[in-house]
């Protein structure tokens, strides 16, 4: 059988934990005789190694075979330096499919720079919506499955989001989440930060918080509105705080910060999931986390006004708090009354979703 070459697109840290067990069911059934072969295209929009080369040596993922070298600039500086230079790789030694994985900067361009040579894309996670159109990442999940020849889908939501956009059932793939495929192949190998024994932490004992979004970070005194509602509403338990370098610019105006917020450095894979795995509870404005607090049956305060992912708020443990910091104080009273909803776990949500992704793809590119 001839071997099929599919390009796997990875530019930013969501993208590395669910390209790792894709990679990892291809070599499986690369092993086993399957035709697919991967060409692993990095395109640097995260470069700097504490950042992003933690989560390719905890993870297991190979080197890249392609390091498109973008680095840092505008959303348009790094969409068209993305698209431009994926665009000659394909030129010189094209493949036969283009899989991107998210919402990031390069899921949007790669797509798009495949497409126009006729090379079809397939998306990993396709479907979510959070209906906010201030997030780029919701441009970038529009544009991205406006021009995708099949989904793989997470939920029954994103699937209903397709089938709205008109897209057939016959190009929607409903296989699970990648996300929690590399979580449950973790969950043994976790391990406390440096700081565990430093900050004299004890599960259950302390809280998790990560804010990154415009609308909580970009103002000072929005900022610090949301940080005295957390020291308050707190408790007086620990918050660690890995701080985002979008909100290190805006901490850095503060001459005081509350006692028990612990600012830390962004963490690599196993130790960030270590701390949400023993937390009382997170605090976050992102939406990969409120996936694995779910999973992991860890309470989880969202403060935005939408979610991409409505499941863990109707099944699991999420709750949408909003981005005013007077809703935070009755969030945290229904936590410390033991009042928050136990959750139970998605559909499919159960570290097979890359399997199903792989077995589909080889039927699929050996049809066509």
């Amino acid at each position: 059988m001839d071997t099929i070459l599919i390009d796997i697109i990875a530019g930013a840290r969501p993208n590395f934990m669910k390209i790792a067990p894709i990679i990892r069911a291809l070599q499986e059934r690369e092993a086993a005789g399957g035709p697919l072969r991967f060409r692993l295209v990095h395109t640097g929009q995260h470069y700097d190694p504490k950042l992003s080369g933690a989560f390719f040596e905890q993870l297991g993922i190979p080197q890249p075979d392609v390091n498109l070298e973008v680095g840092s600039g505008t959303q348009a500086e790094q969409t068209a330096a993305i698209m431009t230079r994926y665009e000659a790789l394909l030129l010189e030694a094209p493949s036969r499919l283009c899989l991107v994985v998210g919402d990031v900067t390069s899921t949007m361009a790669c797509a798009i720079s495949a497409q126009k040579l006729c090379i079809p894309v397939a998306h990993v996670e396709g479907g979510i919506r959070s209906g906010d159109w201030s997030m780029p990442e919701e441009i970038n999940r529009m544009v991205t499955d406006a021009i995708s020849n099949w989904f793989f889908t997470t939920s029954e939501y994103a699937n209903a989001n397709l089938r709205k956009a008109g897209v057939e059932d016959a190009r929607i793939h409903f296989v699970g989440n990648t996300m929690i495929d590399t979580l449950l192949a973790n969950l043994d190998r976790l391990r406390p930060p440096a700081f565990w024994d430093e900050l004299a932490l004890e599960p259950g004992g302390y809280f998790v918080m990560t804010l990154h979004r415009p609308a909580n970070v970009d103002q000072a005194p929005k900022l610090r509105a949301l940080l005295a509602a957390i020291e308050t509403g707190t408790r007086g338990l620990p918050v660690l705080f890995p701080v985002h370098p979008r909100t290190a610019k805006s901490l850095a105006e503060f001459a005081d910060l509350p006692s028990t917020l612990h600012l830390v450095e962004p963490q690599p894979y196993l130790e960030f999931n270590y701390l949400v795995r023993h937390a009382k509870a997170v605090i976050t404005d992102s939406g990969g986390i409120t996936e694995e607090t779910t999973v992991l049956g860890i309470p989880c305060m969202t403060l935005r006004d939408s979610t991409e992912r409505p499941e863990t708020v109707s099944q699991g443990t999420n709750a949408l708090i909003g981005t005013d910091p007077a809703k935070l104080a009755p969030a945290l009273e229904r936590l410390f009354a033991g009042d928050w909803q136990t959750g139970t776990v998605p559909e499919r949500w159960d570290g097979q979703a890359s399997k199903r992704i792989v077995a589909n793809l080889e039927d699929l590119l050996t049809a066509s």
